[in-house]
């Protein structure tokens, strides 16, 4: 059964991000294997999750910051395409993240007889970061509201909404799925929103992926 509106309404919170380096640096992969294993956890963050808050529009041949210093300024395609699958969002905590990129590039290294470095390239600096949360003014009741809003938010609302709490928040859905199911009671299409991977793809892709969901949605009629 579905309703024309809720009355516990969806408010788009957006987000920016405050940098920290940490003065750790790596110009080899042994380097940094070894850094990944003393670095707080929202250094991991920072480099995997938040790096599509950073390279918001655009699709990277790299998806997280190891993946793409190991490519671009070590240049072993090998160990990159590895780091490249590394999906943080199959992972429960940072820690286990942590773990099997430190073990996957580990791995790798027990196969060569030299260390893979820098050489003329950029060293890898380790940061952190602080995600602080911007209300939008948006607020919605309904499902074709939810779309205009989706239509029209900055990209860093997809991304708190999303990303954020998923893991950082430790929510078992995004923000968007439960609200689509408890708000509106409309559980297929929130099963499918909470399906999304957003780690394929940039933020704009996700937006897209979640409006063609919701007009798929309006078409079947019997929610506005």
């Amino acid at each position: 059964m579905t309703t024309a509106g809720t009355d516990n309404p969806f408010r788009f919170l957006g987000c920016s991000e405050i940098q920290e380096i940490l003065g750790k640096q790596a110009e080899d992969e042994r380097t940094l294997a070894e850094l990944l294993e003393e670095v707080p956890l929202d250094s991991i963050y920072f480099h995997t999750h938040s790096f599509f808050l950073r390279h918001r529009f655009i699709e990277r041949t790299y998806p997280n910051d190891f993946a793409e210093w190991v490519g671009e300024q070590v240049r072993d395609h090998v160990l990159a395409e590895r780091l490249s699958v590394v999906d943080p969002f199959e992972y429960s905590s940072l820690e286990a993240l942590r773990e099997d990129v430190v073990s996957l590039i580990d791995d790798h290294l027990s196969g060569l007889a030299t260390v893979p470095r820098a050489g003329f390239g950029t060293p890898f600096y380790f940061s952190r970061s602080r995600i602080l949360e911007i209300p939008t003014g948006w607020e919605v009741r309904t499902l074709r509201e939810f779309r205009a809003a989706i239509a029209e938010v900055d990209v860093s609302v997809i991304y708190f909404h999303v990303f954020e709490a998923h893991l950082r928040l430790q929510r078992e859905e995004n923000d968007f799925s439960a609200w689509i199911r408890n708000g509106l009671q409309l559980s297929e299409l929130a099963d499918r929103m909470r399906a999304l991977n957003p780690y394929l793809g940039s933020l704009e892709r996700l937006r897209s992926n979640l409006l063609t969901m919701c007009d798929e949605q309006l078409a079947k009629g019997g929610q506005e």
